[in-house]
């Protein structure tokens, strides 16, 4: 098992209730994960469908969710994903998941983000 990173991404209170936020945490020049808020807790998830793993999900910077801010959605197929489970519910990779992203708040209200050293960008 590879050894995990810390990496701080933003102070909590900078990701609002039914919104979501894209990190580029490596500095590879793109968001490879993003956090949603929702229901008051975070989840986060790599910046990738699971249909088709080159596409982005957001449609525009920060912009992951459906317009009701109920759901995950593809930019480039439609698919809809499940904001806690990461379940696709609706498009071409029905079923799949969207991989998750360990994160936490520490005591001063950063979010903090584990990335697996020598694995695949998240």
């Amino acid at each position: 098992m590879m050894p995990a990173v810390r990496v701080s991404l933003c102070p909590w209170n900078d990701v609002t209730e039914g919104e979501s936020r894209g990190f580029d945490p490596l500095h590879l020049g793109r968001d490879t994960l993003f956090v949603v808020r929702h229901g008051n807790q975070l989840y986060a998830w790599r910046d990738e469908c699971p249909h088709e793993r080159a596409a982005s999900m957001a449609w525009r910077k920060n912009a992951y969710l459906n317009a009701a801010r109920t759901r995950i959605v593809c930019s480039a197929h439609g698919a809809q994903f499940d904001i806690v489970t990461g379940l696709c519910t609706l498009g071409p990779c029905i079923g799949q998941s969207l991989e998750a992203v360990r994160i936490a708040v520490d005591d001063g209200g950063m979010i903090a983000a584990w990335l697996d050293c020598g694995a695949a960008p998240p």
